[in-house]
């Protein structure tokens, strides 16, 4: 049993809050754990937010975020314009504001990586959920809406 949503949002700050609230909503609703739900969520807002900060958005204007939850991992990605670095984890000092981004998705998830297809970067990341993370609930596939 899996589940899978892709969004399209506007490249805007205000899509940060949208893109965790429907994976959220989505993951919660298929029975996964809390604490799978809150790590993803979190990576999620990181990959996003240095999308929005670092990189163009896709040619539509809009910026994709998609998430794949099957038995024993999630694996969400977020797509963009690209940019005109390449991302990567930082290192930043401890009086540094920001640059801590990949950094912590490297640090929660199982792997991530960076993806090119033409014009279209992709930055995702595989976190575990393993079968033991259920929220002692079937799992049910919901309908694309």
């Amino acid at each position: 049993m899996s589940v899978s949503s892709v969004v399209l949002l506007p490249y805007a700050p205000s899509s940060v809050a949208v893109a965790r609230q429907r994976l959220s909503t989505d993951l919660e609703d298929s029975g996964v754990s809390t604490g799978c739900i809150d790590d993803a969520v979190l990576v999620v807002s990181e990959l996003l937010s240095n999308a929005l900060r670092h990189a163009h958005p896709l040619p539509s204007g809009m910026v994709r975020v998609a998430w794949l939850w099957s038995e024993d991992h999630i694996e969400v990605a977020v797509s963009d314009g690209g940019a005109a670095t390449e991302p990567r984890a930082g290192r930043p000092t401890l009086s540094s504001l920001g640059g801590r981004g990949l950094g912590i998705v490297e640090y929660v998830a199982e792997s991530w990586g960076v993806r090119h297809d033409g014009d279209t970067t992709t930055v995702w990341a595989v976190l575990p959920a393993p079968n033991g993370s259920v929220n002692g609930r079937t799992p049910a596939l919901k309908e694309a809406g």
